[in-house]
């Protein structure tokens, strides 16, 4: 794995230069002094200030080099920048599906074709598939790992009509995937030259 982080250190100060925007669309989109708007502006705003807190925590981990902590925060400015797109009601889909976990009913378990996350459990960039829970049968990425005792870990679901949400799950509902897959665009950064020409980090 090639980590450039020359280049990762050049986003925070890049990514703060949206503060004017989140504060635009969040006090434009809702103005009224009407409960409905005020509760949405506190949470748009909470979800702004853990996204930058996120940020500013990848900033001092590319300063250290510290690849692990990187990948905490990535995956907790991930989290944040997805709240705030459902919550200001940006996305153009909206997933009304409860739970998968009902599709799975009278399905044997060996129907999903996974290594066992008890003997072989993915890390950070593996491709995995969640084997329980709401989202169950779907597949993604794993992009951060907490350190935090909650043993919980951080996935980017595959994309679906444009939209690649992010979950935070139980480490035991992460499984890695089997066999020959695409690689996943989440950790590939493009260089000049268009999107066919990039480097991993």
């Amino acid at each position: 794995m090639q980590e450039q982080w020359d280049l990762v250190a050049a986003y925070p100060a890049q990514l703060r230069s949206f503060v004017p925007v989140f504060t635009k669309f969040t006090d434009s989109a809702f103005p009224t002094d009407e409960p409905t708007d005020k509760g949405l502006r506190v949470a748009l705003r909470y979800e702004v200030g853990r996204f930058f807190a996120s940020l500013e925590r990848l900033r001092q981990a590319t300063n250290r080099r510290d690849l692990d902590d990187a990948y905490v925060a990535f995956a907790d400015m991930s989290l944040h920048f997805d709240r705030y797109m459902q919550v200001g009601g940006l996305y153009t889909y909206y997933d009304d599906i409860v739970s998968n976990e009902k599709y799975f009913k009278g399905i044997k378990p060996s129907s999903l074709v996974y290594s066992d996350p008890r003997k072989d459990p993915p890390d950070v960039r593996d491709l995995i598939i969640l084997v329980k829970g709401p989202d169950m049968g779907r597949t993604g990425i794993m992009i951060g790992k907490y350190s935090d005792g909650s043993n919980n870990v951080s996935v980017k679901l595959d994309r679906f009509k444009g939209m690649r949400p992010i979950r935070v799950v139980p480490k035991a509902w992460a499984a890695k995937r089997l066999g020959e897959q695409d690689p996943d665009d989440v950790f590939l950064i493009p260089r000049k030259g268009g999107s066919e020409n990039k480097k991993q980090v």
